[in-house]
């Protein structure tokens, strides 16, 4: 099974048209066709139905561009690894990220490193602890921002230099917003909105024992998501402060929890992982700059 194959049959499960995707990849069409059906006798599998006018994934064929895109990824990034090798101007940086204010910590080193390495290139994926962990083991990122302590046997990671605090946003006209802090009772009976990994996590370090009497309405990865569900008075969501606009007139109030609840936020990358040039140094600013503050987990 070659990566060129794999590329082909991305592009038509992409399209779902034979001539769109043929045209995309500037090869003929019985080209493309005789492709397909080369990997199709490979895999000794359909991957695809095909209609009149388009050309749908079978289960086989969805469960091969799950794996294929992973492939694909990695032999892009392979390549340009040792293309980059001899540029000192720049070259690839991979990360996964998580939601919180303090990217902004990240963003803010990415922005001097350009200053000294101009033909940088980096590439963002946003999502929970699962997801960009997931790309990480399989060495499709060089980095991710977890906010959760990393296993120190699989991982090594660099602190950020603040905490996350945690409260609840909800409408700003609701009584809730008369009270300076949320308590753990102000919210029980209440629907409550959370990401499945923090209401697993961390709020039970904060509600303890009444962590049962906490009704989880609805669980979303992302919180602007949830916010608009919220400010439709469907929930409340427990989430970090300075994520969401919640400044008189947005529509939405922040108020912190009581006693406070606070996450810290890691740089991570695998474990004994060999880096490219580029990805070398940048780790070696990350770690002097966040040095005054925080610690290595070593």
């Amino acid at each position: 099974m070659e990566i060129k194959t794999l590329r082909y049959f991305l592009a038509v499960a992409r399209e779902e048209n034979m001539t769109r995707a043929a045209e995309n990849l500037h090869v003929t069409q019985p080209t493309l066709s005789k492709q397909l059906k080369s990997l199709e006798d490979e895999l000794g599998k359909k991957l695809f139905v095909r209609h009149s006018f388009s050309i749908k994934l079978t289960d086989e064929g969805v469960l091969l561009r799950n794996r294929a895109e992973d492939l694909v990824s990695m032999a892009d990034k392979i390549e340009r690894e040792f293309v980059s090798l001899d540029d000192i101007t720049g070259g690839d940086l991979y990360f996964g990220l998580a939601e919180s204010y303090q990217i902004g910590f990240l963003a803010r080193e990415i922005s001097r490193f350009k200053e000294s390495y101009p033909g940088l290139q980096y590439h963002i994926t946003s999502g929970d602890t699962e997801q960009v962990a997931e790309k990480l083991d399989k060495g499709l990122l060089d980095f991710v921002v977890l906010c959760e302590k990393p296993n120190p046997s699989k991982y090594e990671a660099i602190m950020f230099p603040e905490s996350d605090v945690w409260g609840v946003v909800m409408p700003e006209d609701d009584p809730l917003t008369e009270k300076e802090v949320i308590r753990v009772d102000d919210l029980i009976g209440l629907p409550l909105f959370c990401s499945r990994q923090s209401w697993e996590n961390d709020i039970p370090r904060w509600a303890e024992e009444k962590m049962a009497q906490l009704h989880l309405e609805g669980s979303f990865r992302l919180a602007y998501n949830a916010s608009m569900f919220a400010k439709e008075h469907l929930g409340y969501l427990l989430t970090f402060d300075k994520l969401l606009n919640t400044t008189p007139g947005s529509g939405l109030a922040f108020r912190p929890l009581e006693p406070a609840l606070e996450t810290r936020l890691y740089l991570v990358w695998k474990r004994y992982q060999t880096f490219s040039p580029i990805a070398e140094r940048f780790l070696q600013r990350v770690r002097r700059s966040f040095g005054a503050h925080t610690q290595n987990m070593l």
